[in-house]
């Protein structure tokens, strides 16, 4: 793909799906900006991991729930680099409550992370893409399917492919390309949230009609086709990668009920 020499921000971008999306750019060519807000040896771990192949690697601690802590990691990026072409939203955060039991405390905190934060990343990154850009946010099932304690995460993943419909309209004339991308249940640190104790029906942990659970790199390698020339026709789309299993739910990958 046409990606090297390519300087992309990855927020939530040290561990989970946002590791495998910083790894599969950094192999591509890009250098990559990893956002990281609380364990900074993960952060360095997987900038490390990129730096093997041959790339720049830079982390940068920011809550993104702080729109100032927004403001000072744009201005580390334009101040050391001078420019963005990528930007992937993937940092997410949220309460797992049922809707009667949410304060607005959990509320605001699941919305501020999950959706307004990519609002004032792509602001900021708009203004760093002079030469056109790529922008992808990482959204999940829970946007349009319905789990228990699910609530403040999946009405902000609404928003947040909302806002990439919108913000691929206006920043079109910019020559930036805005797409997301939307993930059934990967293995990783934030499914521990939302396993069955927490409600999470278990056909989305089991076998998908692919064969096999979803895995982080699927969702990276989509991530990075979305980064990619090839995709420049693609605009506004919030595209679904579970292998399948949303058109099948009760079924397993041998075809049988569960």
């Amino acid at each position: 793909m046409s990606l090297k020499g390519k300087i992309a921000l990855v927020t939530g971008g040290s561990r989970g799906i946002g590791a495998a999306i910083t790894l599969k750019l950094a192999a591509e060519g890009v250098d990559v900006i990893i956002n990281y807000f609380r364990k900074t040896s993960a952060a360095e771990l997987t900038a490390g991991k990129a730096r093997e192949q041959g790339v720049t690697a830079h982390i940068i601690k920011a809550n993104l729930a702080e729109p100032e802590k927004i403001d000072s990691m744009f201005q580390e990026i334009e101040s050391r680099f001078g420019r963005l072409d990528i930007l992937i939203s993937n940092a997410a955060s949220g309460v797992a409550r049922p809707a009667l039991e949410l304060d607005t405390r959990g509320w605001e905190w699941t919305m501020n992370i999950n959706a307004r934060a990519f609002l004032l990343c792509a602001q900021r990154a708009a203004r760093l893409m002079k030469d056109g850009g790529k922008m992808v946010s990482i959204s999940s099932l829970g946007s349009r399917l319905v789990w228990p304690v699910y609530t403040a995460v999946g009405v902000s993943k609404a928003a947040l492919e909302a806002l990439t419909r919108y913000l691929a309209i206006e920043l079109a004339p910019k020559g930036i390309c805005v797409n997301g991308v939307a993930a059934g249940a990967v293995e990783s640190e934030a499914l521990k949230m939302y396993t069955t104790d927490q409600g999470l029906p278990q056909p989305s942990l089991q076998t998908t009609p692919a064969g096999r659970m979803l895995r982080a790199e699927d969702v990276a390698n989509v991530v990075a086709f979305l980064c990619s020339d090839e995709a420049a026709m693609i605009r506004g789309q919030i595209i679904v990668i579970d292998g399948g299993l949303t058109l099948a739910p009760m079924t397993g990958g041998s075809g049988g009920t569960t």
